[in-house]
């Protein structure tokens, strides 16, 4: 078996940090494996030191570089992009493909769309609600749902502690994820922050992250002394293990695959009542569920944890107890049932 994985995203956001995962995981079963990626990607340099892995850059277009997977037993696309390549790939060449769709977003109805999920092998879906948009588009397409995984990545003990320090005597809440305003819904934090900045000083907003809003929401929190902005970190990991509570107010959201990390390391969670998120969280029981866009909520909802330290610690040690199902090994053994029934 010789997979190529394929990922033309120019960042390194969630999707390409679970493809990484991915690869690390297969490379430790001696699956040999090759990534196609763009110039100048960011996802390479992540994966540069995965074993038996062949990390091939191709320019704009990316469909003229079909040599590149000779003598592949099957691509596996991990954004849009991607697809488009694995479509016209198999189109060319006959090589079976298989599509994971990470975000919600509605899938454009169009005649292209329809062929590439419809004659996808496999479209892997992470979360149902990301598996009802798929069916718009191609109702005949073989779904399977594979959530996405915790990275399972170590905390740098000393760097936890520095943060600490830098926020003693704070109650701090965290929010990680690209400053992507329409996607992330930061400003509502935002909101929240500033209703509480004079009625309970003692409780700080650290955002960890960065992207195309980040001057807008920068400005919107610039009179406020209780937010923080951190900016782009290689591990966050050592940031979550010192955040008291973290708060994910998404406006869409695929999965939240950051909130596996968050369960993980034991911090209680309040997130968004939207897309992938109540497959991982359920209300009251391994973390706070609020609406979208709704600062009110998100600072009843705060204020409720950062008084009951009981109800907190509960909400995240069951959110610990959960995530069984969601490990690098479990992403692993699924998508690898996948790959053995295409070859």
């Amino acid at each position: 078996m010789h997979i190529t994985h394929l990922n033309f995203a120019k960042g390194f956001r969630g999707g390409e940090r679970q493809t990484q995962l991915l690869i690390e995981q297969l490379a430790q079963n001696g699956i040999a494996q090759k990534l196609l990626v763009r110039k100048g990607s960011q996802l390479s340099g992540h994966c540069r030191d995965i074993a038996n892995l062949e990390i091939i850059e191709i320019s704009k277009p990316y469909i003229l570089h079909l040599k590149h997977i000779k003598n592949t037993t099957l691509l596996h696309a991990h954004e849009t992009k991607a697809a488009q390549f694995a479509y016209f790939a198999n189109r060319l060449t006959g090589i079976p493909y298989i599509i994971t769709r990470r975000v919600d977003n509605a899938i454009k109805n169009n005649f292209l769309n329809k062929k590439i999920y419809s004659n996808a092998t496999v479209v892997v879906a992470l979360s149902k609600a990301i598996k009802e948009e798929i069916l718009k588009v191609a109702p005949k397409a073989v779904i399977e749902v594979i959530p996405s995984a915790y990275t399972d990545a170590a905390v740098d003990k000393a760097k936890t502690a520095q943060i600490k320090k830098r926020f003693e005597g704070k109650y701090l809440i965290g929010n990680v994820g690209a400053l992507d305003d329409r996607h992330k819904g930061q400003s509502h934090l935002i909101e929240a922050a500033k209703e509480l900045e004079k009625s309970h000083p003692d409780i700080h907003f650290l955002f960890v992250g960065s992207g195309q809003d980040e001057a807008k929401l920068k400005a919107a929190a610039q009179s406020l002394s209780n937010v923080t902005f951190e900016g782009f970190v290689n591990n966050v990991n050592d940031y979550i293990s010192s955040f008291d509570l973290f708060v994910f107010p998404s406006n869409n959201e695929g999965l939240g695959s950051i909130l596996l990390d968050v369960m993980q390391l034991n911090v209680p969670i309040i997130a968004s009542n939207v897309g992938g998120i109540p497959d991982i969280i359920t209300n009251n029981i391994n973390g706070i569920l609020t609406p979208p866009s709704d600062p009110k909520s998100l600072k009843k909802n705060i204020l409720r944890l950062y008084s009951d330290k009981t109800k907190s610690a509960k909400l995240a040690s069951t959110a610990k107890e959960s995530i069984e199902n969601f490990s690098p090994q479990s992403m692993q053994n699924a998508y690898l049932s996948l790959y053995k029934a295409m070859s």
